[in-house]
């Protein structure tokens, strides 16, 4: 039988409930409302938006698809406004009514405002929201802010803020900040880190009320007469739980909405999640216990017996770049001593707590690595006695040597906390595994452990390498090849930083071991220095693999692949001739029509090849490079000439990419496609570049793949215009030019960067996208040529077929 359910409120542990209910399957009609013209994000990540190192969109975790799939209505910006216990029904500021079976209070919680004077002044805010998020991102490089309150979110918004070039003071009423979490010693170096990020911090500073001008916020002045100036003041003191709605309509409420166990409020068939509730006098703003809280109220509403227990919880936080960690009591007393830890070069602090041989606390600053071996020992009450000399140093080192890491993470026990925002312990994980989830992205998939903030990834992958052995490659940094232990990425910065322009002084000045070179750095070294200094190296074809210094595709007969370059598929009576005739005349056994809209001639002898070029040169076709390194295809459908559904020239626009781009070098092959309209016959929406036509211009993906790897783009942006396109995907080539590391297709190297990265650089920054174009039409310069142009005949002999060819794994 179909039950009814409202949900008030479209936060975490809202959209928590949601996820259980829904994977559950249960036959549920569910309603939910939000004052927020939104679903549920996730607040955590407010500040990677704050910052601009996300978008909004990437930290949504329930969108208007997810609803849509899952059959949730969605009241959004609608508040709730009464509640009509006895019919059960919900009423909101639209006029609607809505009855329910089960109701749902997940009100959260509301920022505290300091009452003082001039708090209701226009550019005032707090720190909750997307809308606050976005004054605070209103601000331009130079202006000034404010922030009150020297907590996490007080310090989240203080660094987010200073990183777009706001000047920011922080003031903090007690004497170091987040002390609620951190003692006075590290409270000191997560001070000076500010200071050295460009913030000033003020501690011990009582605010006495906020001068205005016009209505609009102008400084905050101090008890002792200090008048700070600001643009904007950003008030981050707490969060108190909402419950007047509750309050309103009969609810048992105290500083919270009361629940018991099961998260039944004092009205039958109403129930309560989140930060707006209080169980045993307890009211909760981490999302750990909230998530708790989800999954108990999910079960208890489809039946099943589960009970919510307000477990301990550690903070395990990254404040502005600042690894921190903390649990336990770690206040001074007389029945305590201390076992502190102080690394000043390496900005490293640690201090354990300890009661009667047993650890009661730690707070851990700049290495937080074995926070959570610490906790667990506090949660179990393990007497530490016979470890007491090396306990400070961590799991590694007990016994007086330094053992093997992953033995303390063996060591764990199945209901060992790994990721705190989640609530998933080891024992989760490892069940996981079993289950075929073998590296972190499929547990994150599975169980999101280490999908909210991300700190606790190192440990979950080293649960992965203890559960899977040597099935599992823990992800390390590999040196280029035998010849020098230094990575791609570190030969790549050494050669523009050091100017390195030749191959004898990559070898000379980074230390190769043997004299020159092997067959797996040449062809990267010859690349990253034909990349980065386009006017001034001279390319090695003998660097090359055979591909590349055949201008063909070798078979495995050791005949050759010709494909002429068709752009955009297109093709013309004349070019088919030219085909044909040369298939004839050359006695090519097979020709094949390839996914890149192109005739493949496959069969062709060594020996011909110069003459098989020559003849389809004169008829105005050029190498298709279906060998290089380079840009291969840009594969179009008819677009809007030809089709009913189709919004925009995709054919023209995907000519002029292709014109643009062929006969660039890269570090793998490239593929691009433009789709005429959301159809997709294109299938951009799996290409190394893929841009969809719509109604009002263009959708710009990057990053998918269809070999070996399948996978969706991921958008770029969304663009009006042919030009905007034609610029980002020229400067979206060259940053993968200059960045990458050699054999890695796009969306490799974008995984690695991040896209949040690309974007920064080439759609936020008008300034280095262009920079990018120009350096790309340079390098254009010189190496958009048809290599088969430049054969001449008297070349033949280097074609001639190779027997037992051993072609390169890389190829």
């Amino acid at each position: 039988m179909t039950q009814k359910l409202v949900i008030i409120g479209a936060g975490m542990a809202a959209g928590r409930v949601l996820d259980h209910l829904t994977d559950a399957g249960g036959d549920w009609d569910i309603t939910l409302f939000n004052a927020e013209p939104r679903g549920t994000y996730n607040r955590i990540m407010l500040s990677p938006v704050l910052s601009g190192e996300k978008t909004f969109d990437e930290i949504v975790t329930h969108d208007d698809a997810w609803y849509a799939d899952k059959g949730v209505a969605t009241k959004f910006g609608v508040k709730v406004t009464e509640i009509d216990s006895a019919a059960q029904i919900v009423r909101g500021d639209d006029g609607s009514e809505t009855a329910y079976d089960k109701l749902v209070f997940a009100t959260g919680s509301n920022p505290f405002i300091i009452p003082m004077p001039g708090h209701d002044l226009d550019g005032v805010v707090a720190y909750r929201d997307l809308e606050d998020t976005e004054a605070m991102m209103a601000l331009t490089e130079g202006q000034k802010a404010v922030v009150i309150g020297g907590g996490l979110l007080g310090l989240e918004a203080a660094a987010g803020m200073a990183a777009r070039g706001v000047d920011v003071t922080v003031v903090h009423l007690m004497g170091h900040l987040m002390e609620r979490q951190l003692d006075e010693p590290a409270g000191y170096l997560l001070r000076k880190a500010l200071v050295d990020k460009g913030i000033t911090v003020k501690c011990s500073a009582n605010s006495k009320q906020i001068l205005g001008e016009n209505g609009k916020v102008k400084a905050l002045q101090l008890d002792d007469g200090t008048e700070l100036p600001c643009d904007l003041l950003c008030m981050a003191v707490g969060i108190r739980p909402s419950i007047a709605l509750a309050q309103e309509n009969g609810l048992a409420v105290g500083r919270g909405i009361h629940v018991d166990d099961q998260m039944r409020t004092s009205v039958e068939n109403i129930y309560a999640v989140g930060e707006c509730v209080e169980h045993n006098g307890d009211i909760f703003g981490l999302v750990a216990p909230l998530f708790d809280q989800a999954k108990v109220l999910a079960k208890v509403l489809q039946g099943e017996e589960a009970e919510f227990v307000n477990r301990e919880v550690s903070t395990k936080l990254k404040v502005t770049g600042c690894d921190l960690f903390s649990a336990g009591d770690f206040a001074d007393g007389d029945d305590r001593e201390d076992i502190v830890f102080r690394d000043p070069a390496r900005g490293v602090y640690k201090r354990l707590v300890l009661k009667e041989d047993k650890i009661i606390g730690a707070v851990m600053y700049g290495d937080t690595a074995d926070g959570n071996w610490f906790y667990g020992m506090i949660k179990d009450g393990t007497d530490v006695s016979e470890m007491r000399d090396t306990l400070i140093f961590g799991p590694a080192y007990q016994g007086g040597t330094a053992e093997d890491p992953l033995s303390a993470v063996a060591a764990l026990p199945d209901d060992a906390e790994i990721c705190g925002c989640n609530g998933v312990c080891k024992g989760d994980i490892v069940k996981a595994i079993n289950a075929g989830a073998t590296d972190l992205g499929a547990i994150k998939a599975t169980t999101k452990a280490s999908a909210s903030c991300g700190t606790c990834s190192g440990l979950v992958e080293q649960v992965l390498a203890v559960t899977l052995g040597d099935d599992f490659v823990m992800p390390t940094a590999e040196p280029m090849c035998g010849c020098t232990d230094l990575t791609h990425e570190d030969v790549r910065l050494l050669i523009k930083s050091k100017e390195l322009k030749s191959m004898p002084a990559v070898m000379q000045e980074l230390g190769w071991k043997t004299s020159c070179g092997c067959h797996v750095c040449r062809p990267a070294l010859n690349y990253y220095l034909l990349a980065d200094w386009p006017e001034d190296y001279i390319d090695d074809p003998q660097s090359r693999f055979i591909n590349e210094r055949k201008h063909a595709n070798i078979q495995k007969d050791g005949t050759y692949s010709v494909v002429p370059r068709m752009f955009g598929g297109m093709t013309t009576p004349d070019e088919l001739r030219a085909i044909a005739d040369a298939a004839d005349k050359y006695n090519v056994p097979t020709v094949h029509v390839t996914g890149g809209q192109r005739i493949d001639l496959l069969g062709v002898k060594g020996e011909d090849l110069p003459a098989i070029w020559k003849d389809l040169n004169d008829a105005g076709m050029v190498s298709g490079h279906a060998y290089a390194k380079g840009l291969r295809t840009v594969k179009t459908c008819v677009g809007k000439d030809h089709c009913r559904f189709g919004t925009q020239d995709s054919t023209g626009l995907g000519i002029k990419l292709e014109k643009a781009l062929w006969g660039s070098w890269t570090p793998h092959k490239v593929k691009l496609a433009v789709s005429g309209c959301p159809r997709n016959c294109a299938e951009a929406t799996c290409k190394d570049i893929g841009v969809v036509c719509v109604d009002s211009g263009y959708q710009i993906g990057v990053a998918g793949a269809a070999g070996m790897d399948v996978k969706e783009t991921e958008r770029l942006a969304d663009v009006a215009t042919e030009q905007e396109v034609m610029d980002l995907a020229t400067a979206f080539m060259q940053i993968y030019r200059e960045n990458a590391k050699y054999l890695d297709r796009p969306y490799k190297w974008v995984a690695k960067v991040g896209l949040d990265w690309v974007k920064e650089q080439i759609v936020d920054n008008v300034e280095e996208r262009n920079a990018l174009i120009e350096r790309f039409k340079i390098s254009q310069k010189i190496y958009q040529k048809d290599p088969w142009a430049e054969e001449a005949a008297d070349k033949a002999d280097q074609y001639e077929p190779i027997a037992n060819l051993v072609l390169e794994a890389a190829e």
